[in-house]
């Protein structure tokens, strides 16, 4: 039996459907990150991108998201190194530290639902704000942890 493409190939000698195939869909790099500047700390939130659809846990324009979202940042081989707020469980940062996928992940699962089921995606979590509103948010009600992303995870 042979092993599976991601124990087999690097990140960067993957095909582009390989490549796109590693996302398990959980939805939490769409969503709003706050960092403070003096210390580093890092928090996550419940607000997600304008194009993130919380129902599907997917994104509305994918193809034209950089061009919509001028900030939403593109995962490549190179940058998944120097990203500090990808999430812990996240497929492309596992393979990037040399560990392998979790068991939930639907490419190991064979099941495209496996990472909601697991309880690991954002999927009917999140707020939706428009632009405009957000320097009107009070931050710190919609600051969260999200399962496998907290420090005893």
């Amino acid at each position: 039996m042979s092993r599976p493409f991601w124990k087999m190939k690097t990140l960067s000698e993957m095909s582009k459907d390989e490549w796109e195939s590693l996302c398990d869909g959980c939805g939490k790099c769409c969503l709003v990150k706050l960092e403070d500047e003096d210390t580093g700390l890092r928090l996550e939130t419940d607000i997600a991108c304008k194009l993130f659809d919380g129902e599907t846990c997917r994104c509305k324009d994918y193809t034209n998201r950089k061009a919509k979202v001028p900030d939403c940042v593109v995962l490549t081989p190179e940058s998944v190194h120097t990203l500090p707020w990808i999430p812990k469980t996240c497929a492309y940062r596992l393979l990037a530290e040399g560990k392998d996928l979790y068991d939930w992940h639907p490419l190991v699962t064979g099941d495209p639902m496996s990472t909601h089921k697991a309880g690991m995606s954002v999927i009917g979590q999140t707020v939706s704000v428009p632009d405009e509103k957000l320097d009107q948010i009070d931050w710190e009600e919609h600051i969260v942890e999200w399962p496998g992303e907290g420090e005893a995870d």
